[in-house]
């Protein structure tokens, strides 16, 4: 077996250089627990930056990876299959919307969401119409539709033009976003609560402002719930949470249990507006990640982990407000259910790499947030380890007052 030095090296040697990793490598895992080349155990907080909802080695997952790969990994959509239609419709059935397209990753299912809402956009009012309202300090990928989207420079820079009828307004800001919203307006597009950048939620008035102007001006309203999404919050989808439906929303991170898969869910209104030939996918909803999908929601809700989202994200939120009272370094906590960010006034990074050697995955964001993104299956005493580790690896205590 190579060494971890071995691996890095070919890494560095012939890798493009875009990621600047952990120094461990990953070999098996196990329900809520990772495990390094050299056996090491780590308790995971990251889940595959939210993929790995189930945790590690499912055993229904197992499953049906092993039968499904047996019989048909792929066909193309030039044919039918026994799963995606099925999967459709489970989908629908969960959100209220009526019909969904799959593709590999969150980050074409934005770009099929855009394309969608110009499409519509064009119906509703002309070419004029194809203006794009985002948020700033958004994430919604890194191809150029969404690159375009996101409202961080440091993701933007070294890669412009960018498509340019996108307006960007401050999350909760109602009005910066009536003076943003026109009828030239195809789509708004936002995180219900911003990932990448740093677990802040929009308000539910800002939400329901979003939702009466974009139907006062004919607007696709666009929910990216990549992270935030399929039970991360507690309920299935993040917006039935918040109490604001969307024309469209795109998903994707657990949806497959870690094989690449994404979807955007549509109106009937909207997605009326696609006509054959005018997008498609290769790989997108194929038999293996589709019938793996259906076995990822099923878990879901014969295992009640939506349940334990809420029951387990509570203690969490709580165990991690004790975190900011008695730790000088740590100033607030964000989020809700199992997407949970704790804010410091130190930078995040060293206490993720610290956390390594105390056998805790934990991931930081923002340069400032330890985000919390465990599996669905975490139970209390797992959150204690990690909120141990944590209070160690912040060491001063706040002072009394």
């Amino acid at each position: 077996m190579d060494t971890f030095e071995q691996i890095a090296e070919r890494e560095r040697q012939f890798l493009l250089q875009t990621y600047n990793r952990y120094p461990i490598v990953l070999s098996r895992g196990k329900g809520v627990f990772l495990f390094a080349i050299e056996g090491k155990r780590y308790l995971d907080f990251v889940s595959g930056l939210g993929v790995n909802a189930l945790g590690h080695a499912h055993p229904r997952i197992v499953k049906a990876i092993r039968e499904q790969a047996a019989k048909l990994v792929h066909v193309s959509n030039l044919y039918y299959h026994e799963y995606q239609g099925p999967l459709a419709e489970k989908l629908c059935a969960l959100s209220g919307l009526n019909r969904a397209f799959f593709s590999n990753s969150g980050t074409e299912a934005i770009e099929g969401s855009i394309k969608l809402a110009r499409l519509a956009g064009h119906r509703a009012g002309g070419e004029a119409k194809s203006r794009l309202v985002a948020l700033e300090g958004s994430y919604h990928g890194r191809t150029f539709g969404a690159l375009s989207l996101t409202g961080q420079d440091k993701h933007r820079k070294g890669f412009e033009p960018l498509l340019e009828e996108v307006t960007f307004v401050k999350q909760n800001d109602l009005e910066g976003l009536r003076a943003a919203v026109n009828d030239d307006t195809c789509a708004i597009v936002l995180e219900p609560i911003f990932g990448e950048g740093g677990i802040f939620e929009c308000s539910v008035e800002f939400l329901r402002e979003c939702r009466a102007l974009a139907d006062r001006h004919k607007v696709a309203l666009i929910f990216d719930e990549i992270q935030c999404g399929l039970g991360r919050t507690g309920t299935i989808f993040a917006f039935q949470s918040f109490g604001v439906t969307p024309d469209i929303v795109a998903i994707a991170k657990p949806i497959a249990a870690g094989l690449p898969l994404g979807a955007f869910i549509a109106k009937e209104e909207f997605a009326s507006a696609i006509s054959p030939g005018q997008h498609g996918t290769t790989f997108g909803g194929g038999p293996l990640a589709c019938r793996v999908a259906l076995e990822f929601l099923a878990i879901v809700e014969e295992e009640k982990l939506l349940e334990n989202v809420n029951k387990v994200g509570a203690y969490l939120q709580q165990e991690l407000k004790m975190v900011v009272e008695k730790r000088a370094a740590a100033t607030g906590v964000r989020g809700r259910g199992f997407i949970q960010g704790i804010q410091l006034d130190i930078p995040a990074r060293p206490i993720v790499d610290a956390g390594l050697a105390e056998g805790v995955l934990f991931n930081s964001t923002q340069d400032t947030v330890v985000r919390f993104l465990p599996p669905f299956l975490m139970e209390e005493k797992h959150i204690d380890k990690g909120i141990r580790v944590l209070k160690k690896l912040l060491g001063k205590k706040r002072k009394a007052t």
